[in-house]
């Protein structure tokens, strides 16, 4: 695809602004900040790569314009100028647009933060008292401290749910103050724009769900958008240089038809409001699904929870309602759906978030055709992290939060690099070191490549899994990479090349207890290839994510299921924006679960285990089933190494005690291959 026949990569005009393309980084919580919210050197390599690689318009999401708790941005004061300053040199150096999301939580800011402050006075308090040997005054300041933070918390989450109707208009005009404030700051970093975050308190105050108010800014449609028109408007007085956007949260419908989404509005009010916000002088409008609902998932949804481009829909509503560019947003995964999209003149932007973290460089290879990395929609590395309070990261990017520091290095002369194994450890060793400009030949001793990924689309919702073997498949043959299929690799092989990267993977294992030998145990990865196929009661023995994924593929094929799990949940480890849609799963079909539970025997009539009870004993349990179904983990491949005299070095599941996920798997492949 080259870019005259792209309309992904024709330029556009927003407000005052020239977008050199179509692609948008949307607004994404990241991690990346400093403490104190300001720009540091990890968010500043982060937003600058998505500029080098040719993205035009890049959103920070959550800018906090008061100073809060939260691990957000924050621009709340001038001494803060400075590095959004920088990010704005930084990205414009590449010729990128950066905007901030300016956003207000729904809670009583200062309120709480007093509180935390007195908290911490008083703890440091006792800690001087303590200096000074008096314990009684220790101990009294330290319950002090404790009981004002309980109080804080109890304060916070009271006003998570009731501040959008206990805030006074007092409250309201300070935060409004305090936004305006914080976009004039951004008009004098540099900044190019501001996207007004429809959703958190604002979005609290439009929707009919939330808005229980009596006042001017609640009850009909009218006052309930008043507050966001009168945020614009202060935006648009603070920062009048600046081109400001509007993300427009949008309710809409979950498959079973319920609405999905509790802030923003409902479809018809949300494309009268878009009306109203043109008429106020928003330059653009991001549609977009609405949150409140306590679990990312529902804005930020996995693969196969949605289908793609679920928002699309509204925003070709509103684009029909107004004449300023509409952006979509919401699993637009690949190039080809972006393309389709302006094709139809559903939308004139394309948002790009999950994807972009899985490959910054959409844009450049959308220009040149090379093949694009497209993101799983996993939501481990991403959405999981931002959950937990992590720096997010995508699990098929080893570069991703640390794009200061890594980067795939330039070859050291030529070299031929053996790659023993296809599976996703491999193909990224490989692809690194054709990168670097080596000679690559990938040995795997089956027919097909991708090793356990194949296994793991096969679970209801899991097919997109396959994108990842899918994009090594396209690229490899371009970088020179050969690949020998139902070819095991010999020394002979080895000894040939000047270094080789063994990843051989590993195989699952079995409980070695009585009647494991049986005919009726079967491997989950043998049910997961389709080699065995099972009817009737299925005790699946094994409740972490392969015993999950092979219970629910087991009740696509018509079984029942029992899951016997040693700990005291399933799944612990799964996403958890996809646990529910598990869950629910389970729910329906009524699967057994018997969590802290041993698997002691298994006999004709199915399995014999012990469960651990509240009170610490143990009792013994009967599970009848036809067949028992062994996903109990697994244990690294060993490589005979006898006869090879080139340096090895092992990756992926192979390369240490405890076998690999996607994402580590991708990362000691990478660094494995980037070292050679």
């Amino acid at each position: 695809m080259t870019a005259p026949a792209s309309k992904l990569l024709q330029p556009i005009t927003v407000g005052p602004l020239e977008l050199k393309n179509r692609i948008m980084f949307p607004p994404l919580t990241t991690g990346y900040e400093e403490r104190d919210g300001s720009i540091g050197e990890r968010s500043l390599a982060f937003y600058e790569r998505l500029a080098r690689g040719g993205v035009s318009y890049i959103v920070i999401g959550d800018v906090a314009p008061v100073m809060t708790a939260s691990p957000t941005p924050k621009l709340a004061t001038d001494a803060q100028i400075p590095t959004f300053k920088a990010l704005a040199d930084a990205v414009h150096k590449h010729g990128a647009k950066v905007a901030l999301q300016l956003f207000h939580p729904e809670y009583d800011v200062p309120g709480v933060g007093r509180m935390v402050m007195g908290s911490m006075a008083a703890a440091k308090a006792a800690q001087e008292a303590k200096a000074a040997g008096d314990e009684e005054t220790f101990a009294a300041k330290m319950a002090e401290s404790n009981e004002i933070r309980k109080q804080a918390y109890a304060k916070l989450h009271h006003d998570m749910q009731h501040f959008v109707n206990e805030a006074s208009v007092e409250q309201l005009t300070q935060i409004k103050e305090a936004i305006a404030a914080s976009a004039a700051r951004a008009q004098q970093a540099g900044i190019d724009a501001i996207e007004v975050h429809g959703d958190r308190l604002v979005g609290s105050l439009c929707s009919a769900i939330l808005n229980q108010r009596t006042d001017e800014y609640g009850g009909s449609f009218e006052n309930r958008v008043r507050y966001a028109l009168e945020v614009v408007a202060a935006i648009k007085e603070a920062a009048p240089q600046l081109m400001v956007e509007y993300k427009l949260p949008v309710i809409m419908e979950n498959p079973d038809g319920t609405p999905r989404g509790k802030g923003g509005l409902q479809p018809d009010e949300a494309c009268e409001f878009a009306k109203l916000l043109e008429g106020a002088g928003i330059d653009m409008i991001q549609v977009a699904q609405a949150n409140h609902t306590g679990n990312m998932g529902d804005t930020i949804p996995p693969m196969g929870a949605m289908p793609y481009n679920w928002t699309l829909p509204v925003a070709e509503r509103v684009k029909a309602l107004v004449s300023v560019p509409v952006a979509t947003v919401g699993r637009v995964v690949s190039v080809e759906a972006g393309e389709k999209i302006l094709e139809d003149g559903s939308a004139d932007i394309i948002a790009y978030g999950r994807s972009l973290m899985c490959d910054p460089d959409i844009a450049l290879k959308a220009a040149t055709g090379e093949p694009i990395r497209e993101c799983l929609n996993c939501n481990k590395g991403c959405v999981d992290a931002i959950q937990n309070r992590k720096y997010i990261s995508c699990v098929l990017n080893a570069e991703n939060g640390d794009e200061a520091t890594i980067a795939i290095k330039p070859g050291e002369g030529d070299k031929k690099i053996a790659v023993v194994g296809g599976g996703i450890a491999g193909l990224e060793a490989a692809r690194v070191a054709a990168k670097r400009g080596y000679d690559v030949t990938v040995y795997e001793a089956s027919d097909h490549l991708g090793g356990q990924i194949v296994l793991a689309a096969a679970p209801p919702r899991k097919d997109e899994i396959m994108r990842s073997v899918e994009y090594y498949e396209k690229i490899l043959p371009g970088l020179g990479v050969k690949v020998e299929l139902n070819h095991a690799a010999s020394p002979t092989d080895l000894n040939a090349a000047d270094a080789a990267i063994v990843a051989v993977g590993a195989h699952d294992v079995v409980i070695p207890v009585p009647g494991a030998d049986s005919d009726k145990v079967v491997s989950s990865w043998d049910v997961l290839a389709g080699k065995v196929e099972l009817s009737g009661r299925v005790a699946v023995i094994g409740g972490g994510l392969v015993g999950t994924e092979t219970a629910e593929y087991l009740l696509q094929h018509g079984c029942e299921v029992a899951i016997v799990e040693m700990l005291d949940k399933i799944a612990a480890g799964e996403s958890e924006t996809i646990l529910p849609l598990i869950m629910s799963d389970f729910a329906e079909h009524g699967v057994e679960q018997h969590v802290k539970t041993r698997l002691t025997a298994i006999t004709d009539e199915g399995v014999e285990a012990v469960r651990t009870t509240e009170d610490g004993a143990e009792e013994p349990v009967k599970i009848a089933c036809d067949y028992v179904v062994m996903a109990v983990g697994s244990k690294a491949n060993a490589f005979d190494l006898e006869g090879v005299t080139v340096p090895v070095t092992c990756v992926g599941d192979c390369s240490g005690e405890r076998t690999a996920d996607i994402a580590s798997a991708i990362r000691t492949a990478y660094h494995a291959a980037n070292e050679l």
